[in-house]
This record gives C-alpha cells, sequence and structure tokens, in this order.
C-alpha cells in the first residue's frame, strides 16, 4: 500500500522559513517526478512545485518567485520543499504528490498518489 506522509509545518512568522519533507512508502518512485500542492481554506488546490525523476530539472508556480527549492533523495525516497521568505499567502495546507510521468508537470490530474497534507500557518 503506497503511503506519502507529509511532516514539517506549523507557524512561523512572515519572512521566516519551514522545510517541509515526504516521506513515502510502499513502492519506491524513482522513475515519478513528484510535486508539491498547496489549498488555503475556501480556494482550490494549487501547484507549488515539481521535481523530475532523476532530481535535475524543476519547475515552480508564479507565486513562488526563488522563494521556495524543492529536493528529492531517492535513495531515502523522500521529497523536500524549502520554503524562505514567507508570507502570510502561503498559510495553507500542503500536500505532497506523486506524478504518473518521469518529467515535471503542474497539472494536479497528472498525479496519482496524495500525501494527507501538512498544515502552514504564516503570521503577519
Amino acid at each position: 500500500q503506497v503511503q506519502l506522509v507529509e511532516s514539517g509545518g506549523g507557524l512561523v512568522q512572515a519572512g521566516g522559513s519551514l522545510r517541509l519533507s515526504c516521506a513515502a512508502s510502499g513502492r519506491t518512485f524513482t522513475d515519478n517526478a513528484m510535486g508539491w500542492f498547496r489549498q488555503a481554506a475556501g480556494k482550490e488546490r494549487e501547484f507549488v512545485a515539481s521535481i523530475n525523476r532523476s532530481g535535475n530539472s524543476a519547475s515552480f508556480a508564479d507565486f513562488v518567485k526563488g522563494r521556495f527549492a524543492i529536493s528529492r533523495d531517492n535513495a531515502k525516497n523522500t521529497v523536500s520543499l524549502q520554503m524562505d521568505s514567507l508570507e502570510p499567502e502561503d498559510t495553507a495546507d500542503y500536500f505532497c504528490a506523486v506524478s504518473r510521468w518521469p518529467a515535471v508537470t503542474k497539472a494536479l490530474r497528472e498525479y496519482e498518489y496524495w500525501g494527507q497534507g501538512t498544515q502552514v500557518t504564516v503570521s503577519s
């Protein structure tokens, strides 16, 4: 059974940093891109970042503006999201996901496995 478990969320002041991690179990995903999405209260889930299967290519949402970095460790079956210069607008539940494809993708529908999410709250 595939499981994705996110961790690292919490409360941080504006301008601060958080590092989210996602541990996958049940199978390895060395052939799959992985990604992070977020969903704020009352809003639709939106793309944040994606990394390809080998970890040498990434894509980010425009709102990231160079503040976030995504990485993966295929040996440990993990993906991480380093978030710096956080803004109150970044407050949301953050979800990691595994894509059906090896290349980066922003489309939510292309992701087949999802974690339960971790909450990020940025205070002003």
